[in-house]
């Protein structure tokens, strides 16, 4: 380009600049993966959607992948890591946990429930219909999904009295839709009233769609693959870099949002070796940093 065309674009150039400084702006600020869905709420924090879980792709065993992970806030910022437990491992603060559970102080304990690990679950799906974004209907997604969910799974495989059949809810052919019924109950989103529908081929049971659906799923190895995990020397610099050198702060500091995900600590029945960690689908009511937590878990999947 001469000098004399470059004079002549120099408004121009700022102005592509400028779109492009803003399209980094948005980048910087955006922890959303398009590859996850998850359920609209209205005002009243209910939401309604039809799903149908899918069968694990060509070379993976499971139609879920299972792993465990941490998020909470501290003075230094948010610590939002996946937990080595998953991979059978010593992680820094399930070791931190299992310490202040055992002193026996409850204000001890409240620290560590509130940085309990998280059960995650993953499994593709196809979204049957959305009541509030229709243009997602028919559509692949992944779907991150906590126990409450997985025991209706469980349910469906393994029905508990003898005049309910088993239904395999990945089967394309004899599978079911799942009527996904979210409510917020007392400030906690409940999915209590979520069910399976009768067994039903997906999309008329055609092979041909079926097949191109089975082709365009993700896999789900990713999530546990230990590669996709940060060593104990690292998470703990993390831990150390966001809680500092105080591990009893004040319990206000490390609030994490709880979620789908979220686990709950019965005090009274927890061993006083560790931190009892399992989980239901209760959801409290969300914050902006909430929300921000979530998403950006999702983009560091």
């Amino acid at each position: 380009m001469a000098f004399s065309d470059l004079k002549k674009s120099s408004v121009t150039n700022i102005e592509k600049l400028t779109k492009e400084l803003d399209k980094l702006s948005e980048g910087s600020n955006s922890y959303k993966d398009d590859r996850f869905w998850k359920p609209e709420l209205d005002k009243s924090g209910n939401g309604y959607a039809v799903i149908r879980f899918l069968p694990p792709v060509d070379g993976e065993d499971l139609p879920w992948a299972r792993y465990w992970s941490h998020g909470f806030k501290g003075k230094g910022g948010w610590y939002i890591e996946k937990s080595l437990t998953t991979l059978g491992k010593k992680d820094p603060v399930s070791e931190l946990n299992s310490e202040l559970w055992n002193t026996g102080l409850e204000s001890d304990k409240d620290i560590a429930r509130q940085r309990r690990r998280k059960l995650n679950y993953v499994s593709s799906i196809m979204v049957v219909h959305d009541s509030t974004n229709p243009e997602n209907d028919g559509k692949i997604f992944l779907y991150r999904y906590g126990k409450k969910i997985f025991d209706k799974i469980q349910e469906a495989m393994k029905p508990e009295f003898e005049d309910e059949s088993p239904i395999n809810p990945f089967d394309f052919w004899q599978g079911a839709n799942f009527k996904l019924k979210v409510r917020k109950i007392a400030g906690f989103i409940n999915y209590d009233k979520s069910e399976f529908e009768s067994s039903s081929a997906l999309l008329d049971g055609d092979d041909a769609k079926l097949e191109e659906t089975w082709k365009n799923q993700n896999a789900l190895a990713e999530f546990t693959d230990p590669s996709g995990f940060k060593s104990y020397e690292e998470l703990k610099k993390r831990l150390s870099d966001v809680i500092g050198s105080d591990v009893r702060a004040t319990v206000d500091d490390y609030k994490a949002p709880t979620t789908a995900e979220s686990q709950t600590v019965n005090p009274s029945s927890a061993p006083e070796t560790k931190v009892t960690e399992t989980s239901d689908d209760s959801e409290e009511v969300s914050s902006e940093d909430a929300f921000s937590y979530f998403e950006k878990l999702a983009n560091e999947e």
